[in-house]
């Protein structure tokens, strides 16, 4: 793989006259150096059409394009045919309402012939390419139509597939910093990472639109994978009486929104039984070394927060820059689509409402389970201490008994101190001091948190009752 440093001189035989809009000067000033690509690599192009046609299972259609599979076009890094510029010049049929293009393996003499064709400003190449979360409108003319560019991350995920490629564990700790872009696997059988949707749509007489689709590595939505996807949205009956009630290409636009949606709501039901297991595992093996997972995962939710963010400003775009060449419409017709685009944006609007509060209530589970985690570990600390200072009341006895017997005082060393006299001394002690402290405890093994003073002060007593009566009853079972 190499990276473009410039872009190679744009071909005579087909910039000119055909491409006058994107010239060399255009292509050089950035969107070409973004494009990797191998010397025997090419662009494949998946065509679809919606049809404004009667019967619902003609709607979506795949064009044949003269190729051997039907509906696909590869374009070689070399093209002195100019085949694809060709089949971009041909005269759409009548009663096409959309025309979409699938565009896997982008190269730079496609990007030209794309933005030439459709006259796309290079920043929609740009954002795609470099993965910037844009939208925008341009070109706007009252009663003809616009370009309408959305470029969105968003989160999918997929069974974890056993290959050396195949993303770490979430829980691999290296030196590194957290690169949230970057896929993890939960070792539970779960990948995942940030997928692209980027779309360029030409909304006017002739509607188009682009879905550009980075190089292909198994991970990301092939651009004939969502196609398919596609395909399925006119086999729909909710969508055809949408399709139905109005002409506005733009609800296409949406049913790609809903692909988004679609995988942000699977991510979030795999990564809500991980955090279950993260959980358990804090609360059965009380082990520290989980809070960096932990703490982890809770950067990536972060950042999944800012792409959902992202996708809700998308819809609103969508929402608030109508269609221009609805304009045209009838005044019924149009007051009807412009309803009905804003009741699907609402609904677009609250399932991503309801993912965000389900994004905040997995980041709060996180961080009750990392405070669950240090509360645990306070609290062994706290019974190691407590198991260190009741070792060192045990011997206190015997250091302060011989404390008192070395020191140089007739009164208390007079010579005729043994060594029987120091255990006595030290035992006596000792078993007075073990009295005291277990006399002020207000609960333990020994007597209960409601025990009175003075059954604290006889627990010796009822300690060695409460054992005599066990062993009566035992008794009494040996003899039964």
């Amino acid at each position: 793989m190499s990276t473009l440093t410039w872009l190679p001189v744009i071909r005579p035989s087909w910039i000119n006259p055909h491409c006058p809009g994107w010239t060399t000067l255009r292509t050089s000033s950035g969107t070409g150096r973004q494009i990797q690509y191998s010397e025997n690599k090419s662009s494949t192009i998946y065509w679809m059409d919606v049809r404004d046609s009667e019967d619902v299972t003609k709607r979506f259609t795949v064009p044949d394009m003269g190729e051997n599979d039907h509906g696909t076009t590869k374009v070689p890094i070399e093209d002195p045919q100019n085949k694809f510029w060709k089949m971009l010049e041909q005269k759409r049929s009548e009663g096409i309402r959309v025309g979409t293009l699938f565009v896997d393996d982008l190269t730079s003499l496609v990007l030209r012939m794309l933005g030439t064709r459709y006259n796309i400003e290079p920043f929609f190449f740009t954002s795609s390419l470099n993965w910037i979360p844009s939208r925008y409108q341009e070109a706007p003319r009252h009663g003809e139509g616009d370009h309408v560019t959305i470029t969105l991350p968003f989160l999918r995920s997929q069974q974890k597939s056993q290959s050396p490629t195949d993303p770490k564990p979430l829980d691999s700790k290296t030196n590194t910093p957290i690169d949230i872009q970057a896929p993890f696997s939960t070792g539970g059988g779960h990948m995942f990472f940030i997928d692209l949707l980027a779309i360029h749509m030409v909304r006017g007489k002739e509607s188009t639109i682009i879905s550009y689709h980075p190089e292909s590595t198994g991970q990301l939505t092939s651009a004939k994978h969502l196609r398919s996807l596609i395909q399925l949205v006119g086999k729909s009956v909710y969508w055809q009486k949408i399709f139905d009630k109005s002409k506005d290409p733009t609800f296409l636009f949406l049913a790609f929104l809903w692909y988004a949606l679609y995988e942000w709501d699977e991510s979030l039901d795999s990564l809500y039984s991980y955090v279950s297991e993260l959980e358990l595992q804090v609360l059965h093996l009380d082990n520290i070394a989980l809070t960096h997972d932990l703490h982890v995962l809770e950067v990536r939710l972060l950042h999944y927060q800012s792409l959902l963010h992202g996708f809700e400003v998308s819809v609103k775009f969508i929402e608030t820059n109508p269609n221009p060449a609805m304009e045209v419409a009838a005044k019924k017709g149009r007051m009807e689509s412009g309803a009905l685009m804003k009741k699907e944006c609402k609904n677009l609007l609250s399932e991503i409402d309801r993912l965000e509060r389900r994004q905040k209530m997995l980041s709060s589970r996180l961080k009750n389970a990392m405070e669950l985690a240090f509360a645990i570990v306070n609290t062994e600390d706290s019974r190691r201490m407590q198991r260190f200072t009741y070792l060192t009341i045990v011997f206190l006895p015997a250091s302060f008994i011989a404390s008192i017997f070395g020191m140089n005082v007739i009164e208390i060393n007079n010579g005729t101190q043994t060594l029987t006299h120091y255990a006595v001394a030290t035992v006596v002690l000792t078993l007075l001091t073990i009295y005291i402290i277990i006399m002020l405890q207000k609960q333990n093994s020994v007597h209960r948190r409601e025990a009175t003073l003075l059954q604290r002060a006889v627990w010796p007593i009822l300690s060695l009752q409460h054992v005599w009566v066990l062993q009566y009853k035992k008794s009494l079972d040996d003899m039964a």
